[in-house]
């Protein structure tokens, strides 16, 4: 299998006890059908414990029941994991193994990168002087079963390299690349699936109050928004509008919608210039949003069918 990374992917370390916002609390940790397996085998006081605190969704998932301040029932006082000290971080679920990597198979090719919504990733991202860029390697692992349309996936492939070629290109201002991309991927949406892009009428800034809310200091960021954008300088935004085209571009071969993708890289340079000029902001985001299903089924609805984030109607954002 084909293995794509960020070429600073490897320079991300977790500060465990010592992060600002710690991705042990705020949220609820499914626990995936491998490690219940494995923690059939314990015995003793932290099997007890375990089957405690195990719980059901909404959605029917078996979680990991929140204590106070919707902290981790196994984080402790100096904000370490009690299941990772007793038996080995390997053996703790699948999201907190792999967290805040978010990984995208594509049959032989596997993408995976850091996300936004760790504090310490989101710096990284932020204040990246060098290019934005992807080193590839080979391992032994074999292709993912997938029913991929392998025709769209190439083209797509093609589209999302010149989509960072617009992103990247120095000799425009960053408005003016942000304006070419968004034209980019509604030409590129009538070739593959034409779609009126909405109807919705939720003000442009009612969309980011989510109805999960995992973080109130993000409510307030919103509500005390800009009343025009203050961009961050050009290599933030174009870093920013990169992880979000890395991110998402290529899963339009599975919904066949680009163009919302496209305009996800465009809010997300959005959202520091209005709710506040530094990687915290642009890490509470992801947070609230990229990892609670709700809120994120939500977005993607307002990014199709809101007439307030259509293309036009987000190049009026730009300048």
């Amino acid at each position: 299998m084909k293995f794509v990374t960020p070429s600073f992917y490897k320079d991300f370390k977790c500060i465990a006890g010592e992060c600002p916002d710690s991705c042990c609390q705020g949220w609820e940790v499914d626990a995936d059908e491998s490690s219940l397996e494995y923690y059939k085998t314990l015995s003793g006081s932290l099997r007890k414990r375990i089957d405690s605190v195990l719980d059901k969704d909404e959605f029917g998932n078996t979680v990991f029941r929140l204590a106070d301040q919707k902290r981790c029932p196994f984080l402790n006082k100096e904000n370490l994991c009690d299941m990772h000290i007793a038996i080995g971080g390997e053996h703790t679920p699948y999201t907190c193994r792999t967290f805040p990597r978010f990984i995208n198979d594509f049959g032989g090719t596997r993408e995976m990168g850091i996300s936004f919504s760790c504090p310490v990733a989101s710096d990284i991202m932020w204040n990246l002087i060098d290019p934005f860029d992807f080193v590839s390697d080979l391992n032994d692992l074999p292709p993912s079963l997938n029913e991929i349309d392998a025709e769209l996936y190439f083209k797509l492939l093609r589209a999302r390299s010149k989509a960072y070629d617009i992103v990247q290109n120095k000799e425009m201002p960053v408005s003016q690349r942000l304006l070419a991309l968004l034209h980019f991927a509604a030409a590129l949406q009538q070739e593959i699936n034409p779609y009126d892009e909405g109807f919705g009428q939720t003000p442009f800034f009612d969309v980011f109050l989510n109805p999960e809310v995992i973080n109130h200091e993000w409510v307030e960021k919103v509500k005390n928004h800009r009343a025009k954008p203050l961009f961050p300088n050009d290599k933030v935004c174009e870093n920013t509008a990169m992880y979000f085209l890395f991110r998402y571009f290529l899963t339009a071969v599975e919904d066949r919608d680009v163009l919302s993708k496209v305009k996800m890289a465009v809010i997300g340079v959005l959202i520091p210039a209005y709710f506040g000029n530094d990687s915290w902001t642009v890490h509470l985001w992801s947070k609230e949003t990229e990892h609670s299903d709700i809120n994120m089924n939500r977005y993607k609805k307002e990014l199709r069918c809101n007439a307030n984030l259509s293309v036009k109607a987000l190049a009026e954002h730009l300048f």
